[in-house]
């Protein structure tokens, strides 16, 4: 009995590998890997690991080829921020990743009432992925992850560092976060900011903006997704507004991102890509002036996304003091 059930084991080995031979040889064994690590596969992981939807076109599929790399946006020299007169929204792109149908025309207009210039504590910057990362150049520094470290000069803190710094040097006052809140388990990342961004808002009824600072991720493996744009002729990430609409005040803080989009598209041209509208709250609802930007993505270098996220303060300075009717108030 013994004999036999031995003999039964080789000879299904001996049948197992003479299909393995026989499919590795008619290469479906490599149609397999490729199936299994392709931009598909790619996508569905990373939506089970972070919740995250990467297609970026209804019209294509996750993880096109068409997206490894934003094309080169034709941009103009960098120039002092100027207000434009928010009444036209034909120039603004939107993605809908949400059966939300907002106003887009009527939000845009409506006058945003508030000023960053004072003493107390007017913004707040956060991560609630604190240890995203970029490409690296010619830096050195350990990771955690892929395009993740623990280092403040090269995750989001240094980005969020280059915020606080300009916005600072213009009369606005900042808290900038600089907790891990995304390490050393990522799952539950937003729950532990949510936790931290209501301790902020309690301490300080000042607050009236909330950063929640990032960079995004799309790829395949080493094909990691660049945005690129141009910044008085130096290469520069681009900047994504990304805006939760499943609670109930939305639509302000959909106002003031529209703002922002305009002020950015209106002091350098192509350095953003479209305001994305999701079904996600991302604690925006926690806060009036809730905004989470996605400054390039984890194939820019860390001088692009410096560039991006000098063109982001920029223009929040030039919002500070708000608008009324279309036009700034300052």
């Amino acid at each position: 009995m013994k004999q036999l059930s031995r003999a039964r084991r080789v000879g299904l080995t001996a049948i197992a590998c003479a299909l393995l031979l026989r499919l590795w040889s008619e290469g479906y064994v490599e149609k397999l890997i490729d199936l299994v690590t392709g931009p598909d596969a790619a996508a569905f992981f990373i939506y089970l690991e972070t919740g995250r939807d990467v297609r970026f076109s209804p019209s294509l599929p996750a993880f096109s080829p068409d997206f490894m790399e934003s094309p080169p946006a034709a941009t103009l020299p960098e120039t002092e921020p100027t207000l434009p007169v928010f009444s036209d929204a034909d120039g603004l792109e939107l993605y809908y990743a949400s059966t939300e149908n907002p106003d887009i025309p009527a939000l845009l207009s409506q006058p945003l009432h508030w000023n960053l210039r004072g003493e107390e504590p007017t913004v707040l910057i956060i991560h609630t992925h604190t240890t995203e990362s970029y490409t690296w150049v010619d830096e050195q520094y350990k990771e955690t992850a892929a395009w993740r470290t623990t280092d403040d000069s090269y995750n989001m803190v240094s980005i969020g560092e280059i915020v606080r710094q300009i916005l600072e040097e213009n009369g606005i006052p900042v808290i900038h976060d600089r907790e891990l809140h995304d390490y050393p388990s990522y799952n539950g990342s937003y729950t532990r900011t949510r936790k931290v961004i209501k301790d902020y808002v309690n301490q300080y009824s000042s607050i009236q903006l909330i950063l929640d600072l990032h960079r995004d991720a799309a790829g395949d493996g080493k094909n990691q997704m660049r945005t690129s744009a141009t910044v008085d002729g130096e290469p520069s990430a681009q900047l994504m507004l990304v805006m939760g609409t499943n609670y109930d005040t939305y639509p302000e803080n959909l106002s003031l991102a529209l703002k922002v989009h305009a002020q950015l598209e209106a002091q350098c041209p192509g350095i953003t890509r479209p305001l994305q509208l999701r079904a996600a709250r991302f604690n925006q609802d926690l806060c009036p002036g809730s905004l989470l930007v996605e400054v390039g993505a984890a194939g820019n270098t860390h001088p692009e996304a410096h560039r991006a996220a000098q063109q982001l303060a920029k223009a929040i300075v030039a919002l500070a003091e708000g608008t009324a009717d279309g036009k700034s108030e300052a």
